[in-house]
This record gives structure tokens, sequence and C-alpha cells, in this order.
């Protein structure tokens, strides 16, 4: 039973809980285009609890997760060939515990998660423009690339029950499409399209070497502007295959998720917004059934901002 308590907790860290219900939500308006030479420091607080088996062949009745995230990112705007990029880092802060109804198996752990580093692009629909030409543009459609990379720098035991790390790096290329629609242009549709590529863990249990096939995933946000400054969206997530080999042995765990969420997003002023998520697991097929929410808070600086 040990191993099996270890072995979701693992499983929990890699999913990047809560996180991966945010995580695999790259947010509606993602892909909007932002002036350049400004930054962003966003810091956030996220909750997700977690009450089901995450595999099929290590079922561990009982099981219940809760993690507490707190997360800082620091995000760059740039010209490249006139084109708006971007560059962000992150580096989250958790607390989680476990343990099995029951049975007197529990744990927890706090530290520092694994850091996240992603670059994004707009192809189409994103000139790049100083803050006071930014004041004349009117959103149209973009299409956007992003590169997300996440590191194995978080805490992490193969010995302890709980990490908070995933002793592997993952890989997450996305295109992404967004038009804006209806009166005023106050409706807008993102849609997106990604996937998870993971490095394998060599010591996983210990000695065993962990490895996890693609995880694809199709991504759909409706949001609407009930006035100028405040938006609302329903955000949705279908994520499947992903299936793992422990020391070459098919797990037999491909997913099928499927997440439904919502957000409200205010700005106060041109520098300051509050951002507040709701996500839920609503199918979830050798996947975690998390609930969680978050609150962002974001300050943005940069020279034409007064």
């Amino acid at each position: 039973m040990g191993k099996r308590l270890r072995f979701v907790c693992i499983a929990l860290a890699i999913l990047r809980c809560p996180e991966q219900v945010y995580a695999q939500f790259a947010e509606a308006h993602h892909y909007d285009n932002a002036p350049v030479g400004v930054n962003q420091l966003e810091l956030a607080y996220a909750y997700a609890h977690s009450n089901a088996s995450l595999d099929t062949s290590l079922v561990v009745a009982g099981a219940k997760f809760n993690l507490n995230q707190g997360t800082i990112t620091y995000t760059r705007y740039f010209d490249f060939i006139h084109h708006t990029v971007w560059a962000e880092a992150s580096i989250p802060i958790a607390d989680l515990g476990g343990s099995v109804s029951g049975t007197s198996i529990h744990g927890s752990a706090t530290g520092t998660g694994d850091s996240s580093y992603a670059v994004t692009a707009l192809l189409k629909g994103g000139p790049a423009l100083s803050v006071a030409q930014f004041s004349d543009y009117k959103p149209t459609t973009t299409v956007g690339i992003s590169l997300a990379i996440t590191a194995p720098t978080g805490q992490y035991n193969s010995k302890k029950l709980l990490n908070l790390g995933s002793d592997r790096w993952s890989f997450k290329p996305e295109l992404a499409l967004s038009h804006p629609f209806g009166s005023d242009q106050k409706w807008q549709c993102d849609l997106y399209a990604h996937a998870y590529f993971f490095t394998d863990s060599t010591s996983y249990h210990g000695t065993e070497i962990l490895r996890q096939e693609p995880l694809p995933g199709l991504e759909g946000h409706i949001s609407y502007f009930v006035i100028n400054n405040v938006w609302v969206s329903i955000d949705t997530l279908y994520s499947f295959r992903g299936a793992t080999f422990v020391d070459g042995v098919n797990q037999n765990d491909a997913q099928k998720n499927f997440t439904l969420g919502s957000e409200v997003n205010i700005s106060l002023d041109p520098r300051n917004s509050l951002v507040f998520q709701f996500a839920r697991v609503l199918v979830h097929e050798n996947g975690p059934r998390l609930t969680g929410f978050a609150v962002k808070y974001n300050y943005s600086w940069g020279k034409g901002y007064r």
C-alpha cells in the first residue's frame, strides 16, 4: 500500500495539480496582442482537491489529496521581426497533503515545485506596438504558437511518499487561433491544440524507469466582455492517451479526461488586474478527478505606462 500511495502522489505531482487543472488551460485571451516593452508580474494562489485513484492497475480506495500552491510568474513582451513575442518564467511554492481513509497512511510535503518556462509568438494579427501605439489597436483574429517547458527543479526524493517535483522534463508545443466576433467584438472564441511530451524518470520508486507517451489536448474558450474592463469565459479541455510504462511494462493506463472551467478577468486599470478561475475534471478515465480554483493578481510596468 505504501508504494501505491507513493505512486498516486508522484503522479499527482507529475500532473502538476492543481496546475494541471490550469496547466492544461492556457486561459482565454492568452494569445491576445499586448504592447511590447512591457513587464508583468503575476502572483497566484491555487487550491485543488482530488479524491480518485490515478491508475486502474494501482487502485487506492479512499485516497484524498489537498494542495495549496502559490506561484510567482514574470513575463516580458518584446518585438521580434515586427511580431509580438513574450517569454515567461514561473516558480511554484506548494503544500501537499495526502491520506487514505481507513488506514494510517498519510503524509505531507512543503516546498518548491517544478519551475516552468514558456515562449509565445503571434504569427498573425499581432503587430509589435508600443504602449502609445497600442491605444489605437483594434483586436483581430490572431494565430499564435508557444512552447512551454517544465524543468525538474522541484523537491523530489524517491524514498518519500509525497513529492512536489516530478523528476523529469516536460515540453508542451501549442498552436492557437483566437477570433473576436459579435457586436463591438464583445465575444471571443479561442481554440488551442497542444501535446505534452515527457522525458523518462529514472528513479521512479527508487530504481525503476517511468516512461510516458505524449498527452495531446484540445482546448476551447468562449468569452464575453460584460463591460469594457471585465470579461468572463467558459473553458473546456479534452486530453487523451499518455499511457505509462514502468521498466518497459505497459501499465494500460491511457487517459481520457474532460475538464470544464470558468474565469473572470477584471482590469482595475492599465497596470493592475485580477483573475478568478474555477475548474473541475468531469470525465477522468485513468486521470485525476480534480476540483480547484485560483486567484491571480497581475501588475504591469514598462516604458509608456503612466
